[in-house]
């Protein structure tokens, strides 16, 4: 009950106190408070703690600030199943809470260390977030590090696997596919959205529209060029659509289609792991080992951080071998 209230009087002074002020605050608190013993006597209906819905307020800042909506349905669900579990107001969760909270998910789910360490990251940036808007005095994340979680080594497509797929793909629209997001390195989500309008034939690039509604530019290469035209000009629909279903009334293609058409592929040919995200991994990793620039990579990929593009992106063995023989052997 006494850290309750220490917590109470501090979040009521944060806006007209500086750090140092606050931690004397805090220090004349504990040893006036020492020894006392408080009762609750008032009624949780008129604490105006559960007023505010910090989860709604948050979610609307992120949605202004122009996170998808995929991004927004998991921060929600994440900080809503936290706050039902732990059933305390969002200024009394410390981190002791939330650790054990952590915990005790990982042991019920039996998820990954990755999944766990995901859902560290989202209540890490909901805290912070309070914290800046003077919501609360101090995130009770700061003092729980990110999760050690082993590196595991992503499948790239081979050259041969790369051939094997377009020589047995039956529809031209699937070659097209196939070349559009390997020699692009584009998201499955920005493949659909595209339109006939959006390719300029010409210069072999087009105007992809990612996260967060940002456009970037991306390039194609001759052949994938030469396959583009040979689907359009093979169709019969007037749907603005660059891809579309094989079947009337053609309506665009949506991104379980693909997944669909690139897994039952994969299965076909007997390669592993066949899907759309793959062709991406497979650009980053060749762009890299043959010297393109990481920089540049990541403005290919569109990421905002250059350590999400390091993650893509595999060194090749071979190199590393060469590379050892030349600088160091």
């Amino acid at each position: 009950m006494v850290e309750k209230l220490i917590v109470e009087i501090e979040q009521g002074m944060i806006t007209l106190l500086n750090n140092m002020q606050m931690e004397e605050l805090h220090k004349v608190l504990l040893k006036k408070f020492q020894g006392l013993i408080f009762t609750d006597k008032v009624n949780n209906k008129n604490s105006d703690n559960e007023e505010v819905d910090y989860c709604n307020i948050f979610i609307c800042a992120k949605r202004v600030e122009g996170c998808s909506e995929k991004s927004i349905k998991y921060y929600k669900s994440t900080i809503e199943n936290m706050l039902k579990t732990l059933n305390k107001p969002v200024k009394h969760i410390t981190t002791e809470d939330l650790r054990e909270y952590l915990s005790e998910y990982h042991n019920r789910s039996n998820c990954s260390k990755v999944t766990i360490d995901n859902i560290r990251r989202i209540l890490s940036t909901f805290f912070s977030w309070l914290e800046d808007e003077n919501y609360i005095l101090k995130s009770p994340v700061r003092r729980i590090h990110k999760i050690k979680t082993g590196k595991i080594v992503k499948e790239v497509y081979t050259d041969e696997n790369l051939e094997i797929m377009r020589d047995n793909c039956r529809e031209v629209r699937d070659l097209a596919i196939i070349d559009l997001l390997n020699s692009t390195g584009i998201r499955v989500g920005e493949l659909v959205k595209l339109n006939i309008e959006d390719i300029d034939f010409n210069e072999r690039e087009c105007i992809v529209e990612g996260k967060g509604d940002k456009q970037r530019r991306v390039y194609f290469d001759a052949r994938t060029k030469i396959h583009l035209q040979n689907y359009i000009n093979s169709r019969v629909d007037d749907n603005k659509a660059l891809f579309v279903s094989l079947i009337e009334p053609y309506n665009r293609l949506n991104i379980s289609g693909v997944e669909i058409r690139m897994r039952t592929l994969g299965k076909k040919l007997n390669i592993n792991r066949v899907h759309p995200h793959k062709f991406r991994r497979t650009l980053a990793t060749r762009a890299i080992d043959k010297g393109m620039p990481i920089e540049q990579v990541q403005h290919l990929l569109g990421h905002q951080k250059i350590d999400t593009t390091l993650q893509y992106a595999m060194v090749s063995q071979n190199n590393v071998k060469i590379s050892h023989r030349k600088y160091i052997g």
